[in-house]
């Protein structure tokens, strides 16, 4: 419009002017404002004009854009909901990742019999509704396809057996994995792809097995070519390997042990025989197994030769032992499980005294017993048929029984049974008639010296297998607080249980009473401690002696289970102190982290630009508040590690650590520090391994405490010396810098927690770096030192084995 008037003025302004010349010629009187006015007004005009032309065409334009646009509209929303009402079948679900921030969506659904459920928590949980093997198989695909854009095609299995197809795409701006539900025919050949898949699978793992094992094994086809054998099978016929002795068709056995197995399975399937054959020159024997089926055979074969030989040997050491238990002067005689004699010595048959062919007719125990008694050669017993009963359940019994025979002649006989493994009964018979006449000379040595009990401190109280009192001191009376008749001889033990129940709340004398008058074969030594209502506490001990009886001894141990009371307490107090210490630096680690954390990202975000513009002094507000919430967070963490390091669940990494790699992480790490001061950064590294197991996390944690402690003593425009050696056994990592150094009243306390050290130094920490460094290194099994003098700075050592010896607590 305004181009159109621009035009206009001239041409109007020219027309005036011709015309008011025309005008003068004529005689009229017009004035040069009417000229102008009229020319505007025909300029005004003709701009009208030429816009509303403009204005008529640019709206007929855009209506018809309008008319296309909308039809274009329609086709979208017509394929939108074309693509909803497929995408929303009931045989088919789709799983949508619109980035990689966004929770995935679902489209459509599956039907109930497929075994997918319907919940969206619950579907998206592969491992609760399909079997182990297809969702960890669909768990990686998809893994694969949202990391690597890898397209799969999979046929799983729900837990119900029903088959599905998956298939998973990615586009430019989606992910997409797609279940669906298969037809009839789809689901069979699912199944049978899926049962082929197993079958394969267990067709594996059977070959390897056969394969693994040390025993020859062979698959024939149905004309009686070899097929398929082992390793052992390859050894056993010399062959270069498995495949050399299928293609050359090495027999394991020879012909005619084939054709006895080919005869066989005419008539049955499985060949089971014993079978000689030569393996590397020697003949031996196996134990083959054969089973034929319809499109052929498959065979295993078992050396038995050292089971024959060890066979043989053991019958050659049975009949060693035989003629050995002959020499002996105490009588043998061995039972099997029949109760059959089997086998005696010439000891036995003197000792009782039997001709031999009764007892080369192998007469059974009962017999044998019954013998002996109607030769008067074993005392009468009141209950015969139950003694003999009692005797005999050595047969039925797991462990070796003990009895005592007193002969009609005076003699002692000790009677010991021993189970057999395979059953029957190895019965002993020893001859003890002199051995007791010992005892009861042992006897009266014992009595002649209970007069040394009585000036004992000590409480000495022997008891007889009768229950009864034999002898006792003055201690035992005055320690139990008994009068001098009740702890006469002959007193019986229950009447003593029963005066010192009252003196004790738990008292001991019940198990005494069980020990003293019971028939435990064992009789062995107890030792126990009881405390009595007055407050004294005694240590007893009671020892079986021979003939049965049982001696008992009391200690006051008052004094000393008093001090051991009071240590334990105050252990147990400095347990509880130092566990409620590490819950506390715990709880307030994880509760201070958290907000420390919220802190440090808003401030980043009030940095960016995009948040608002910020004033100088506010953004030096805003560095310094970032800079110290980092400050802060690193302490927490190194508190949180020490927490975690003395509750002993802190677990290391073990991996292979490239020490290259780590040193320059590490560096970077400190790097703006030491620029701030000018310090510079020397890395000796020359003559250190490429690479060591440890925990590289830990590691470069440890190479930055002892960076960032070295660039707080260095002085301005100094030089920090990193130096890593390769050690006999390990690898050595040094940290120097050119300090005041440390005073050797401060090397003991250098390694503590929570002791800040000036020093020299620029800042004043926590004090947790070092304390760090020496936990993390001593958890490695490595070792920490330092090298430091006045004015010759500090260097701080860590060695590390080339491989960690395990993982352990570290020293405080």
């Amino acid at each position: 419009m305004l181009a159109s008037s621009a035009l206009a003025g001239p041409l109007f302004g020219f027309a005036a002017h011709a015309q008011t010349v025309a005008a003068q010629k004529a005689g009229l009187s017009v004035s040069t404002v009417e000229v102008m006015q009229l020319a505007m007004f025909v300029g005004v005009m003709g701009a009208a004009l030429v816009s509303a032309i403009f204005l008529i065409r640019e709206r007929a334009r855009t209506a018809a854009q309008n008319v296309e646009l909308r039809a274009r509209l329609a086709d979208v929303n017509a394929a939108l909901r074309r693509s909803e009402a497929l995408l929303n079948l009931r045989d088919q679900r789709v799983i949508v990742w619109a980035s990689e921030n966004k929770k995935p969506e679902l489209v459509g659904t599956l039907p109930v019999e497929s075994g997918a459920p319907e919940d969206r928590a619950a579907f998206l949980a592969f491992g609760r509704w399909l079997t182990p093997r297809s969702a960890a198989a669909l768990e990686h695909a998809v893994t694969g396809l949202r990391d690597k854009a890898k397209s799969f095609d999979l046929v799983i299995e729900s837990q119900i057996g029903a088959p599905l197809e998956v298939h998973g795409r990615k586009s430019a701006a989606h992910v997409l994995v797609r279940f669906v539900s298969l037809s009839e025919t789809q689901r069979s050949e699912a199944r049978l792809r899926i049962e082929n898949q197993r079958l394969a699978a267990d067709h594996d793992t059977m070959i390897g097995l056969l394969d693994a094992l040390s025993m020859p094994s062979w698959l024939r086809t149905a004309d009686g070519r070899l097929k398929w054998v082992n390793r052992a099978y390859a050894k056993a016929v010399e062959a270069e390997s498995a495949e050399a002795a299928v293609r050359d068709a090495k027999e394991f056995l020879g012909g005619q042990a084939r054709d006895a197995i080919a005869a066989q399975h005419k008539s049955h399937p499985v060949f089971e025989q014993a079978l000689s054959t030569v393996i590397e020159g020697d003949r031996r024997m196996f134990a083959v197994t054969d089973f034929a089926g319809a499109d052929g055979s498959a065979g295993l074969a078992y050396d038995t030769s050292a089971i024959e030989a060890i066979r043989s040997e053991y019958e050659r050491t049975v009949r060693s032992h035989a003629d050995t238990l002959d020499q002996l002067n105490t009588a043998v005689a061995i039972f099997d499980a029949d109760e059959k004699l089997r086998f005696f010595n010439q000891a036995f048959q003197k000792l009782w005294g039997l001709d031999s062919g009764f007892l080369h007719s192998a007469p059974d125990n009962a017999l044998l017993l019954d013998r002996l008694r109607s030769e008067g050669k074993i005392a009468e017993q009141p209950e015969w048929r139950r003694w003999k009963e009692s005797l005999l359940g050595a047969y039925r019994a797991v462990e070796s029984q003990e009895h005592w025979w007193h002969l009609p002649d005076g003699k002692t006989i000790r009677v010991v049974a021993n189970p057999q493994p395979k059953g029957g009964v190895t019965w002993v018979f020893e001859n003890l008639t002199e051995k007791m006449d010992l005892e009861s000379r042992y006897q009266t040595a014992v009595r002649v010296q209970g007069e040394t009990l009585d000036n004992l401190a000590e409480g000495v109280a022997v008891f007889g297998p009768d229950g009864r009192l034999r002898l006792s001191n003055p201690a035992f009376a005055a320690l139990w607080g008994l009068d001098a008749d009740a702890a006469k001889p002959t007193v019986h033990v229950s009447t003593i249980r029963d005066l010192c129940d009252r003196r004790a709340a738990d008292s001991p004398w019940g198990g005494f009473v069980a020990a003293i008058t019971g028939f435990d074969d064992e009789r062995r030594d107890r030792h126990g401690q009881t405390e009595l209502n007055n407050g004294t506490v005694l240590r007893y001990a009671m020892i079986p002696l021979p003939n049965g009886q049982v001696m008992m001894t009391f200690v006051d141990v008052t004094d000393s289970v008093n001090v051991e009371r009071a240590l334990k307490d105050k252990n147990e107090a400095l347990e509880k102190s130092d566990q409620l210490k590490n819950e506390f630096v715990q709880h307030v680690s994880y509760e201070l982290r958290s907000p420390l954390t919220n802190i440090i990202g808003f401030t980043e975000l009030l940095s960016l630009p995009s948040t608002g513009p910020l004033s100088q002094k506010q953004r030096e507000y805003v560095e310094h508040v970032g800079s110290s919430s980092s400050v802060l967070l690193t302490i927490v963490n190194d508190i949180l590690d020490l927490a975690t390091v003395d509750a002993g669940i802190m677990q290391l990494d073990i991996s292979e650590v490239h020490v290259d790699r780590t040193i320059a992480a590490a560096a970077e790490l400190v790097a703006d520090r030491l620029e701030e001061h000018a310090i510079r950064l020397k890395i000796d590294a020359a003559a250190a391994p490429k690479t060591f197991h440890g925990d590289e996390t830990r590691i470069r944690q440890i190479l930055y405490n002892l960076l960032s402690n070295a660039a707080n003593y260095a002085p301005e425009a100094s030089t920090i010396t990193l130096a890593c050696r390769q050690l006999a056994d390990g690898v050595e990592f040094s940290v120097h810098d050119d300090g005041p150094g440390m005073p050797p009243d401060l090397l003991d306390s250098v390694f503590r927690r929570f002791e800040p050290r000036t020093n020299g130094g620029r800042r004043r920490g926590a004090g947790l770096g070092l304390s760090i460094v020496k936990s993390f290194v001593e958890l490695h099994g490595g070792s920490v030192r330092i090298e430091t003098g006045k004015d010759k700075g500090t260097t701080v050592i860590c060695a590390f084995p080339d491989t960690p010896s395990g993982i352990r607590a570290a020293a405080e």
